[in-house]
């Protein structure tokens, strides 16, 4: 099981990758909205901002998510770290339940070219 520090450090992994995309890919990173991720082995939130093509984690609360994020990610830290380090693939794991993902229809839409 992958601890909360591994979990951070996927996400900060993920918000460098963001960082270098390029064209669609860029623009969907470019997207300023909240975001979520509850991390449900270790039942611990990451919450911040997608801003700037980054990720930038402003907290870490127990628990699911206070307040409703405008992109909401939910799955187990191993499988954080995997879809990080290239070992899961996004849309198998979206489509089997392992992994979920809310936000509204046109943050989805962009999001894709990300994913």
């Amino acid at each position: 099981m992958a601890t909360i520090e591994e979990c951070r450090a996927a996400l900060e992994k993920l918000s460098d990758t963001m960082q270098r995309a390029e064209g669609d890919a860029r623009t969907a990173a470019a997207l300023d909205r909240s975001v979520s991720c509850h991390i449900t082995d270790l039942d611990v939130t990451f919450v911040g901002r997608m801003t700037g093509g980054r990720i930038v984690v402003q907290d870490t609360l127990q628990g699911p998510p206070k307040e409703k994020a405008q992109i909401r990610l939910a799955m187990a830290g191993d499988d954080l770290v995997a879809l990080v380090n290239g070992e899961l693939n996004f849309a198998k794991a979206w489509g089997s339940g392992r992994v979920r993902l809310e936000a509204g229809l046109r943050d989805l839409f962009q999001l894709r070219k990300l994913l």
